[in-house]
This record gives C-alpha cells, structure tokens and sequence, in this order.
C-alpha cells in the first residue's frame, strides 16, 4: 500500500538546533548502531559535536539484546528505564530495573546491561566524563526508582520535584531530577545560570522559553540547554506535566 505524504509536511518541522540550545522531536531522528552492543541502537539526542559537555540518547533494545561483553570505558554512566525492563550491573552491584527504575554508574566501573525481557526496552542514556573533586571520594553504583522516591513540593504554587540522584552530593558531577508542574503552573522566574541542561519531557505537555523564544514541547521531546541560556517553563494543556532533567554542578568553573 502506498505511502501518501500529507499537505504542508514538507519541510515544516517542530526542530531547531542554535548555537546554545536546541529543541528536538523524536519524529525524524536517526539510530546509531554501536560495535560492542548487540540487537540495540541509540537515538542521540545530544553530544559535544552539538556543543554539549556530555551526550544523551534513547537507548533501544530488542529481548535478548544488550552489552556484547562487560564494559570498561572510563566514563560514568546514567540510565533511567521508560519502557520493558533492562537488566544492569556495575561492578558487584546489579539490578532489574522497570520503567521508572534507574541507575548510576560511576567512571572506571565494569558494567553491562541486557535486555532479558520478552518486550523491547527503552531508556533514557546520559555518558561523560568524570569530575574528580579534590578531597573527596568518587561516588559508587547506584540504583533506584522513581516510585519509590519521595515527591517534594517546592511551594503552595503546584511545583513538585523528585530529586533521585546527586543532590547536594559533592562526590557527584551531575544530578538528576524529575521536575512536575500542575496545570496551569510554571517556574517562578526566568533562570540564567551556569548549569547546563538536558530536558526529556515524560508526560504531560508544556511551553519551554528558551532564549527569547517559546516552543510547545511534550511527551517524548528532548531539549539542550547550555550555559547562561534564558529558560522558564510554563504547564499547559489539560493535566500535569513533568520532566527528566540533567544538571552538570558541583564543580568550578575551568579556563
């Protein structure tokens, strides 16, 4: 059966890329396919050829698919599970991990995941390189659940938060952080900060400014943010939104 393409498709797309950020549907992206991975792909979302200090992706594999062999690559690791299940283990720690489930693997780990599973599995999948800060000891393997961590409710406004790793935690370079919004709420003032950003909407749609621009953003998009970029969110549409957000902190500025 033929493949008609709609009126007005061509070349109207929801996509951009600037030099200091970028707003990127899943419609249109393209799988890498890894040497040292089996029956699996990556959909980059973001990574220093962009201008980003770190690279995210969705993580895609198939039952019986997953690390050809245990690996050792120096850099550390984040994965959080959106769809099927992804069986992890970094050094003597493993786990089974759901949607919602996630894990932390630090650099200089021997880790390796497969999909044991009947139904492909999905996962957000953020890598770089640590930051050692002097004094203080690097972070070990961690795992965990979005269901299991507590809702914090930032004020009386209808913002919540789940902070499931790294907070406050001076042996990590990065933190990860479920930010939700009910209906018709958004962030208390326009940020410009330092941190860099990686934005994966998980339900729920919104209005992201970025910059001196706004762009509709839901279930599924990803958005870059680097350094010093202009940026509020703003909960559209008929229920809650919330977000999976990456935040590089914790260290000083290099020259």
């Amino acid at each position: 059966m033929p493949v008609f393409v709609p009126p007005g498709v061509i070349g109207h797309n929801r996509s951009l890329v600037t030099r200091n950020y970028a707003v990127l549907p899943p419609d249109g992206m393209f799988p890498s396919v890894l040497p040292w991975l089996t029956k699996a792909s990556v959909f980059y979302q973001t990574s220093p050829v962009m201008g980003a200090r770190f690279a995210q992706g969705r993580l895609e594999v198939e039952p019986g698919g997953g690390t050809a062999a245990p690996r050792q690559d120096g850099l550390e690791h984040f994965l959080y599970i959106l769809a099927g299940t992804l069986d992890i283990a970094a050094d003597q720690d493993s786990a089974s991990l759901e949607p919602g489930g996630f894990a932390y693997i630090p650099a200089g780990a021997t880790w390796s995941l497969r999909n044991k599973g009947a139904d492909p599995a999905k996962a957000v999948w953020i890598t770089r390189p640590y930051v050692a800060a002097e004094g203080v000891a690097p972070p070990s393997p961690r795992f965990g659940a979005r269901e299991t961590t507590p809702v914090t409710r930032v004020d009386d406004s209808g913002r919540w938060r789940q902070y499931l790793l790294g907070t406050l935690d001076m042996s990590m370079d990065f933190e990860m952080n479920i930010m939700g919004f009910d209906r018709g709420t958004h962030f208390h003032c326009v940020e410009t900060h330092i941190f860099e950003h990686g934005l994966l909407m998980l339900e729920g749609q919104g209005l992201q400014l970025l910059d001196r621009d706004w762009h509709e953003i839901w279930e599924g998009d990803f958005v870059w943010m680097g350094s010093f970029v202009p940026q509020q969110f703003y909960c559209t549409g008929w229920g809650g939104a919330a977000y999976l957000l990456y935040k590089d902190v914790n260290r000083e500025v290099t020259f």
